[in-house]
């Protein structure tokens, strides 16, 4: 009995040391965890799980701390993978795997790491294409991308270009192209319109067709001087009010310019617009403005915009939509709040007793009422009778200074768009109960509002397009000075501001300070007694002062650093042709040709005539007595 009673003694021992010495180790780990040494901890639990494997403590604690550490590494390694961080990413995943070797989301991870490099690869190589406009090869190079990684955004991004500089147009715009590229000189008075066509269909290998409304008898006077064919045609069109509709390169089709020919003829394109950055409210008030078109739809949901119009209005839309669908400029303001403050408070002196009360107090038959005196007991001359009352304490002396210093700063950084308010709050929201008695019934109702007191900071940011930051900044510093209480039992606060306002401009990065927010308080008390307290030096012994300085400033100090400003289109997209008033069918008359194109030829006195231009075929001499050669000067018959 005593063997076996030892021997259980020793167990139990035994069992304690190992419990004692697994605690110790527990907590040598979660001390290493606190410290950011993870690895450390991990190496020390799982080699005292391989030496004791039989340690449930151990092992429990292995597996929770590699769980909870793993879940952490992971989630940063997918954040630097998504953010092309590659190399740290992959160290990540690999610290996982040394610790749990068959973690599926680290081994997925290392191969989406693997597909990513590649594709990035590929894509720069599908970018250098895009640029040298060899558009085929590079949506050879891009389908692998796509086709492993749909939702891959830069390859996406690259498809749509691809398909924006490959995709032919609904309605194609096509142009007449005539068989002279040489300018040509023309002159004809009061010929038949259709004269006119004719000789320019037969000597530039053109066909024109007339709609049935273009009157036969119309007649048109044409001079101009080493124009291309195109721009004489538009001429004669612009000044006879007719218009064309291009059928093919050689064919046009010429109707009266007239708003139901015009329905008639002209081509129209629906096109759907998805609006990034711009309201689409906005936006198509712009289009309706410039360019009057009326069939605009609008999604606010999508911030999508639907048009239907010419061709030409449609291209026109997409320029006035890329000069304005532009990402809003935002600013980081850095706001340091600083309130220094200083106080004192100085307390010395003796307080004597502010007042002595004698009173006489009757006996019992008076009822010991004060002021009440029988006169059996004034005659008795009791000394019971006569009461002394002093306040207490009788003497208090004031021996106390205290010294203080405050500095509060806040600190915070908002993030703010161009133009939108930005708000701080940090103080608290005092409850304020405002009570509404109705005199008839007696009824009586409670209501609660909340006011604001501590640091109140406002700022509304204006960016320029020159890294400036214009901002209007309001402050307001606000504590409780005092409790008033009420009639009926409330509180009313009495409360204690400091606000100010300001308009800055500021370059990105500059500091501004402002400060001069500044409350001074000096304040002296004395309390003496009458006479005695007036001496010079023995006036201390009856007399207390309270010397009371509080001083404090509020100092501001504002950041401003741009994250994205305001970029400009380029010169195409901030400027470009619109037509006319009543169409925008093109750009202006003789833009394709000379600056010279309508102008007559400067003749010199003395000068050698020009050499007679050989006459096309086709040439004709219509009923005016003109001819009409082509890639010079009209020559006398």
């Amino acid at each position: 009995m005593k063997t076996s009673s030892k021997t259980v003694c020793a167990a139990l021992a035994l069992a304690l040391v190992a419990a004692c010495t697994g605690d110790a180790l527990i907590r040598d780990t979660r001390a290493l965890l606190n410290e950011g040494r993870t690895d450390e901890a991990l190496a020390s639990l799982e080699k005292a799980t391989r030496e004791d494997p039989q340690n449930h403590a151990y092992r429990s604690e292995y597996f929770r701390l590699r769980e909870f550490t793993t879940a952490q590494w992971l989630v940063q390694a997918e954040s630097l993978r998504t953010t092309a961080q590659f190399e740290a990413a992959n160290e990540l995943y690999r610290r996982v795997l040394k610790y749990d070797a068959a973690n599926a989301r680290a081994t997925q991870g290392l191969a989406q790491m693997e597909m990513d490099v590649r594709h990035r690869a590929l894509l720069g190589e599908v970018d250098k294409l895009v640029k040298a406009e060899r558009y085929r090869d590079a949506r050879d190079a891009l389908a692998p991308v796509l086709a492993e990684n749909p939702a891959q955004r830069e390859a996406r991004q690259l498809q749509r270009l691809i398909e924006e500089k490959t995709t032919k147009p609904a309605v194609a715009l096509l142009q007449l192209r005539s068989s002279v590229t040489k300018p040509i000189s023309l002159e004809l008075k009061d010929v038949p319109l259709r004269t006119v066509f004719d000789v320019i269909a037969r000597a530039a290998n053109l066909n024109f067709l007339f709609d049935k409304d273009v009157r036969a008898d119309l007649r048109t006077t044409i001079v101009v001087r080493d124009a291309q064919v195109e721009d004489v045609i538009k001429l004669i069109l612009a000044t006879n009010q007719l218009e064309q509709k291009v059928l093919n390169e050689t064919t046009a089709l010429i109707y009266p310019n007239t708003p139901q020919k015009l329905r008639e003829y002209q081509d129209l394109v629906v096109k759907s617009f998805y609006i990034a950055n711009a309201d689409v409210r906005q936006t198509a008030n712009l289009i309706r403005t410039i360019l009057k078109t009326r069939d605009i739809f609008i999604d606010e949901k999508l911030n999508l915009l639907v048009m239907k119009d010419t061709p030409n209005a449609i291209r026109l839309a997409e320029k006035l939509i890329a000069a304005q669908d532009i990402a809003e400029p935002e600013v980081m303001l850095e706001v340091e709040v600083l309130e220094i403050g200083y106080n004192r408070l100085m307390e010395l002196g003796v307080r004597f007793p502010g007042s002595a009360a004698v009173s006489l107090v009757g006996g019992a038959t008076a009822a010991g009422t004060p002021g009440t005196l029988t006169l059996p007991e004034l005659r008795s001359r009791d000394q019971n009778l006569v009461r002394l009352t002093f306040t207490d304490p009788l003497f208090l002396f004031a021996l106390r200074q205290t010294d203080g210093r405050t500095n509060l700063l806040a600190n915070p950084r908002i993030r703010v768009k161009n133009k939108e308010k930005a708000k701080i709050h940090i103080g608290d929201r005092v409850p304020v109960i405002t009570t509404t008695a109705a005199v008839a019934g007696g009824f009586v109702s409670q209501s609660v509002s909340y006011l604001d007191v501590g640091l109140q900071f406002e700022a509304e940011p204006l960016i320029y397009l020159e890294d400036d930051v214009g901002i209007k900044v309001g402050l307001e510093v606000s504590n409780i000075t005092k409790e008033i209480p009420t009639k009926d039992g409330g509180i009313v606060y009495q409360v204690g501001t400091r606000k100010t306002s300001t308009v800055l401009r500021l370059k990105d990065g500059e500091t501004q300070i402002l400060a001069g927010l500044i409350s001074d308080e000096d304040r002296r008390n004395a309390t003496r007694i009458p006479g005695l307290g007036d001496f010079p030096v023995l006036g201390r012994l009856f007399s207390s002062t309270s010397d009371t300085i509080s001083k404090t400033e509020i100092v501001l100090l504002i950041t401003p650093r741009l994250m994205r400003n305001i970029v400009r289109p380029d010169a195409r997209t901030a400027e470009f042709a619109a037509g006319t008033e009543a169409s925008s069918s093109g750009g202006p008359l003789g833009a394709a040709s000379s600056p010279s194109s309508f102008a007559p030829l400067p003749t010199q006195p003395g000068a050698s005539p020009s050499p007679a231009p050989a006459v096309l075929p086709g040439a004709a001499t219509p009923p005016g007595g003109t001819i009409v050669p082509f890639g010079g000067v009209q020559q006398p018959q």
